[in-house]
């Protein structure tokens, strides 16, 4: 089974990353030749994979890239709009490790496929600390959680933010994630109830905005 990928467009960044203000030449090669989207996303798609050791119940879900580049629905680049290179190449990635919503996001290099092929690298290194016992996957994974703290954001906080994922992602999208993160937030199920309403918000207003 392999993890499918959801691309998003355009870009939404994590707004407590900050941006790289000068990019670097592309890094990672293929065989010697500059990576293509077919190249980078196999990559990224064999780390995700990795996560979860043969055999045990698969640990990722809820995968969304979000860059700058429009992808069709078959998951192909979109031929109908411009096929130059944006001009931001960030890419930020979205996902569920263990139910819980991280993000990683790239901009240093200077095209997409780069900045995810050194997302799928930094999987790999974070996976090494559990190969190597250093550290567990949530204790490696730790600094890449994207949904605040309970309590730790102000009720003005957008609903993306408060569910952990791009604003650009489809609404089916959303409420999967949303039903995913209230299982744990619900008060029955021992959640915060300060929490819970704010997720209920954020979903409510996420409906509102993605439906219209």
């Amino acid at each position: 089974m392999a993890v499918t990928i959801q691309p998003s467009y355009p870009l939404a960044w994590p707004a407590d990353r900050p941006r790289t203000a000068e990019h670097r030449a592309a890094l990672f090669r293929d065989a010697g030749r500059p990576l293509t989207w077919t190249t980078a996303r196999k990559r990224l798609v064999q780390q995700l994979d990795a996560l979860t050791r043969a055999g045990k119940p698969y640990r990722t879900a809820n995968v969304v890239l979000s860059t700058n580049i429009r992808f069709t629905a078959s998951g192909s680049r979109d031929q109908n709009v411009s096929r130059r290179d944006p001009a931001d190449p960030g890419v930020a990635l979205y996902f569920d490790l263990d139910r819980r919503p991280h993000v990683l996001a790239c901009d240093r290099w200077d095209t997409v496929y780069d900045n995810v092929a050194a997302i799928a690298a930094h999987i790999e290194a974070l996976r090494g600390q559990e190969r190597w016992g250093v550290a567990d996957l949530a204790q490696a994974f730790a600094g890449h959680v994207a949904l605040p703290a309970p309590g730790s954001s102000s009720p003005a906080d957008p609903w993306w933010t408060v569910l952990g994922i791009p604003r650009a992602t489809p609404l089916e999208v959303v409420s999967h994630r949303y039903r995913r993160l209230a299982r744990d937030a619900h008060p029955d199920a021992g959640g915060d109830r300060a929490a819970w309403d704010r997720l209920t918000a954020a979903y409510e207003a996420a409906k509102e905005e993605l439906a219209t």
